[in-house]
């Protein structure tokens, strides 16, 4: 198992991509790239468990962290059994949603998460060991995607078990009625907010971007944990300039 826990703390830059389709072959060829880690997004897409069970097992030896739909017991398990490096979960918005997504994701005494034979101990060849580490090596990253958070990110950063902060930028300019744009001051100031915090008690930080540009620009404000781009995203920008190529030959 990847301590992907220790490599986050570390403070290495980690540059990573969502997984939105369930397609072992996609997945494959993104590990094969070279990305740090794959964002394997079960929030906004349909995938199901056994998708996202499939996936990681496609990615090999590239951590996977799973963002789940919701902040149910139930899910943060699934992901966890099935081999995920860690999880982002979505509008963690004060410190006691954030302990409660601790509590699931621990094994006892730290936590309550349940014990089973699943992909995550091999089926249980390997249960006592990955029961051992478990806690120490699986990584817990909530997101502050709503003003709500932000006024509570201090709180929030000091519950223990806490890995990570991932700003979800789209979500919190909707929060702020300023839906999507990012260049917003009262956006800009948000973010920048949950920033000041998290450097301070030395808290990673990610973000995520459609575009890789304004995503490896954080990298200078302190943020670590970089994802950009999506698989579909990047198959229909390749069609879409394939189409173009070939309409300009058509009309030579």
């Amino acid at each position: 198992m990847i301590n992907f826990r220790e490599i986050l703390s570390g403070g290495e830059v980690l540059c990573g991509t969502m997984v939105t389709i369930a397609s072992s072959e996609v997945v494959e060829v993104l590990a094969q790239i070279g990305f740090d880690w794959l964002f394997i997004d079960s929030e906004h897409s349909p995938l199901s468990a056994k998708a996202v069970r499939d996936i990681i097992q496609a990615a090999g030896g590239t951590p996977c962290l799973v963002r789940i739909a919701s902040k149910e017991k139930v899910q943060i398990q699934q992901a966890l059994d099935a081999g995920a490096a860690g999880i982002i979960v979505p509008s963690v918005n004060n410190a006691e949603e954030a302990q409660h997504v601790v509590e699931c994701a621990k094994y006892p005494p730290k936590g309550s998460r349940g014990i089973g034979l699943s992909r995550a101990n091999t089926y249980g060849l390997r249960f006592n060991e990955y029961l051992e580490k478990a806690n120490q090596e699986l990584a817990v990253v909530i997101q502050a995607e709503h003003i709500e958070a932000v006024n509570n990110i201090e709180t929030i950063c000091s519950v223990e078990g806490i890995d990570g902060i991932f700003v979800g930028p789209y979500d919190l300019s909707a929060s702020l009625n300023k839906t999507g744009l990012l260049d917003d001051k009262e956006v800009i100031s948000a973010i920048e907010h949950v920033r000041d915090v998290c450097l301070q008690k030395k808290m990673p930080l990610g973000f995520f971007g459609v575009h890789a540009n304004d995503v490896a620009e954080k990298v200078a404000e302190g943020f670590t944990l970089l994802c950009s781009g999506l698989d579909i995203s990047f198959m229909t920008a390749a069609a879409q300039d394939t189409l173009a190529r070939l309409r300009e030959g058509e009309r030579a």
